[in-house]
Formats: structure tokens, C-alpha cells, sequence
């Protein structure tokens, strides 16, 4: 095991008084990582960062493994989770003020950091990797401004829906949202037959999940957090409108896109879908990961996930 750098850092987003909370992880040996060992995570819909990505089971948590690889791995929260600023609106009731935080926000707060890095470390570009709705945030800042990515990784991410997504439970959309942690094993493990759940996700691990993503809302009663329901507005405005909110084709980087075998959040044939649509990717690839869920980052067979995004990132084409 090697000796790792950890750095927290808050960056100003273009909100005047809107802090973004910056992660970093690296090997203390290495002084220089270059634009092909330099990657930013991003998040999902609900559960900031660190619940992803630097949660210390198994292997090690995720961050660390690609740290102890030889990357210098940062995780970013935008505004609304983690150690970054609530917007004025989630601090009242939830039906207080309109949904807060749209996907058009976090490719903004997105945009800083990567600029942040890039200007920190002198880079032209970096990696970008996004899960769910993260993977929505990162192609779509790829396909703006495809100068500055390296590369791109998405995990089970958003594409044009054929019916209501789970995520959304219809009704007005609040500012944000209540969300039940320890009630979620449950949801996260539905499709998984039920000889198999502590296997796939055992219960010390979520154990360890719930513990900080329960640190990570500083408001947070009677094991609820606050997650921000802008993401809910955009699902209806354009993936159940059959709209894309980002064109696949714009995007020049390699592409790696990796899929659990039970993700009911995001069905396989949407996967396919957006797949043919990466044609302008320099070369793109698409893994299907076996008794995996849309949560696939924290369970067991993530070994699998971190092994190809190691192959994919450690490739010399592209």
C-alpha cells in the first residue's frame, strides 16, 4: 500500500456565495500525473461523492483503488450535497421554493472544477467519470467542450425514457427531497433474487454507506438527508419527453460504458440507445456487468467496474 495525499478543498462555484467541496486522492511518490492519470468522479441524483466513491469496504474504497493505481483522483459535490453550499431553497420546507439544482447547474459547478484542476495542475485536459445522473452531467460538459476531456467513463447513466423513471414519483416537484437511508437497501436490492442480497451488497457495507451519507447532510433527522428534485424537473422536461438534454454525437473522447445486469433505474436497451449514439467518439466501449444493480459502485462485483475502467484509462489509443 502506498502513502496517499488526501485534499479537501471549496472552490467558488459562478454563484456568488455557492462553495463546491473538492476531494482529492492521490500517491504522495508521484509529483506529476499528466492529463491521461487526472480524473474527476462525479455523482448521481441523490448521494453525494463520498457515499460513491470514498466508502473504505472490500478492496478499498473506490477513490483509493485508483489512487493506489498511479491516478490522481479528485470527486466533486455540486451545490446541494456533501460538503458543498445548500441553495437558499433547501433550507426552507420543500414546497417552499422550486426544484433546486437543475442538471444545467451541476454542468456548470461541474465546468469550475474541471477548470480549477486543469488550472491547478496545468493541463490542457482530464478524465471525466459519472454515474446516473453524474453521467448525464459529464456528457454533457464533454459534448460542450470536448477540447478539454481526456476521456469519459459513464456508469448507468441517464438516457430517453419509454415510461415513467423510477426516480420520479409524479406529483408537484419540490425543492428537494426527502431521502429514507436505511429504507433504501431494499430499493437498491429489488432485482436481485433474495439468496443473493447479502452476498452482493453485505450488510456491513451498507452499514458503512449509510453512516456517511448520513454524516454528509448536516441537516439530517431520523436517518433523512436532503436531496435536491431539480434532477425530477429535468426527467420530465426532457427524458420521458423524449428529449435529449445533451446530443451523444458532440462527444470526441473515448468513451467507456459500463451497465449492471439489474439496474431497473436505467433498463439495458436504453444503454443500447445511447450507444449507437456515440458515434463521434474516437472509439467507445460498452461493458455489461453480471448480478450488478444500478448501484453496482458499492456492491461486490465492483472489482469488475474498477478493472475495466483501469484498462480503459491505462489504454495508449485515443
Amino acid at each position: 500500500m502506498s502513502d496517499l495525499t488526501i485534499e479537501n478543498q471549496l472552490i467558488p462555484s459562478e454563484t456568488p456565495g455557492i462553495s463546491l467541496h473538492l476531494r482529492r486522492k492521490c500517491r504522495a511518490d508521484i509529483a506529476a500525473f499528466g492529463a491521461d492519470r487526472t480524473l474527476l468522479l462525479m455523482h448521481g441524483a441523490t448521494l453525494p461523492a463520498e457515499t460513491l466513491y470514498d466508502v473504505p469496504v472490500g478492496e478499498g474504497a473506490f477513490m483509493d483503488v485508483l489512487a493506489e493505481a498511479g491516478f490522481d483522483v479528485w470527486a466533486l459535490n455540486v451545490r446541494g450535497f456533501g460538503g458543498s453550499t445548500r441553495p437558499a431553497g433547501m433550507e426552507g420546507a420543500p414546497d417552499a421554493a422550486p426544484p433546486q439544482v437543475s442538471t444545467a447547474v451541476a454542468v456548470c459547478d461541474l465546468a469550475a472544477a474541471v477548470d480549477h484542476i486543469r488550472a491547478a495542475q496545468d493541463l490542457g485536459q482530464i478524465t471525466l467519470i459519472g454515474m446516473s445522473w453524474g453521467g448525464t452531467v459529464t456528457a454533457a460538459y464533454s459534448a460542450a467542450h470536448p477540447a478539454n476531456v481526456a476521456k469519459l467513463v459513464l456508469i448507468a447513466p441517464q438516457w430517453l425514457s419509454d415510461g415513467p423513471p423510477r426516480i420520479d414519483p409524479g406529483g408537484p416537484v419540490p425543492a428537494y427531497r426527502r431521502f429514507d437511508v436505511h429504507a433504501f437497501r431494499d430499493r437498491w436490492l429489488e432485482s436481485v433474487p433474495q439468496e443473493l442480497r447479502e452476498e452482493i451488497l453485505p450488510g456491513a457495507w451498507f452499514a458503512a454507506w449509510a453512516d456517511i451519507i448520513l454524516a454528509s447532510d448536516p441537516a439530517a433527522r431520523d436517518g433523512m438527508i436532503r436531496a435536491p428534485a431539480g434532477v425530477i424537473q429535468d426527467v420530465r422536461d426532457y427524458w420521458s419527453a423524449g428529449k435529449p438534454f445533451y446530443e451523444p454525437e458532440a462527444i470526441t473522447a473515448p468513451v467507456l460504458l459500463l451497465h449492471g445486469e439489474w439496474d431497473l433505474d436505467v433498463p439495458q436497451p436504453r444503454m443500447s440507445a445511447l450507444f449507437q449514439r456515440l458515434t463521434g467518439a474516437r472509439y467507445r466501449r460498452w461493458i455489461e456487468i453480471g448480478e450488478a444493480t444500478h448501484m453496482m459502485v458499492m456492491e461486490r462485483n465492483r472489482w469488475q467496474i474498477l478493472s475495466e475502467i483501469l484498462l480503459f484509462l491505462r489504454s495508449q489509443h485515443g
